[in-house]
């Protein structure tokens, strides 16, 4: 099952940072494409190593 997650993406000095705020994951990156892409691994990767009930308290907030 896939969900929708917001992506914010906002200029920083030389780059680019990213954030979902549903689960208050960061990430950045060279362009907008790189930070996006670099906000989707981060979230892939807390998704597969988080618990259960991280994913919910997070999701919840």
């Amino acid at each position: 099952m896939q969900k929708q997650l917001t992506a914010i993406i906002e200029r920083e000095g030389d780059g680019y940072v990213s954030l979902c705020p549903e689960l208050d994951i960061a990430s950045q990156g060279k362009s907008v494409e790189e930070a996006r892409n670099n906000l989707r691994e981060a979230i892939e990767l807390f998704v597969e190593s988080a618990s259960a009930s991280e994913l919910k308290d997070r999701r919840a907030e």
